[in-house]
């Protein structure tokens, strides 16, 4: 099945090791991976590595509306890049790069067929936008700094 590939990325003032550690551990996932304040991560279970099965509760607040988004590292270099297959057969593809002390984090994911994809792109933006906010304010109160 041919997907349609949407990119969203930030610049994260953090450094690389940093940026790395809050996007791969649980403990740190499960305060950034929802796209708004009226949602939730309650778990996460991270096995990183070739094969290894990504899963993360995501779900509304008031208990409405919840889903695992489950996937399987397809390839993964530690501290640059991390390519994740969903069972749908779609790919998401997140790269590191290290500039200046701060890290750019970029991402190119299959949108799926049944929401808008300026709908997807923004709810996609929303999580790295939170991963943002997470790991630059709370990275010295975590020890990632």
């Amino acid at each position: 099945m041919q997907f349609n590939k949407l990119k969203i990325e930030s610049l994260v003032a953090s450094d690389l090791k940093t940026v790395w550690q809050a996007w791969t551990k649980p403990e740190h996932i499960i305060n950034w991976n929802f796209a708004s304040d009226d949602w939730c991560c309650p778990r996460a279970v991270n096995e990183l590595r070739v094969g290894g099965k990504y899963n993360a509760r995501m779900e509304a607040k008031d208990g409405s509306f919840g889903f695992d988004f489950e996937a399987i590292y397809e390839e993964l270099i530690i501290g640059k890049k991390i390519s994740l297959k969903m069972a749908d057969g779609r790919v998401a593809t997140t790269e590191f790069q290290e500039i200046n002390g701060q890290t750019k984090v970029s991402t190119v994911f299959d949108a799926e067929k049944e929401n808008p994809e300026e709908m997807q792109k923004q709810g996609w933006q929303a999580i790295l936008d939170n991963f943002k906010k997470y790991t630059e304010s709370e990275g010295n109160v975590f020890g990632l700094h």
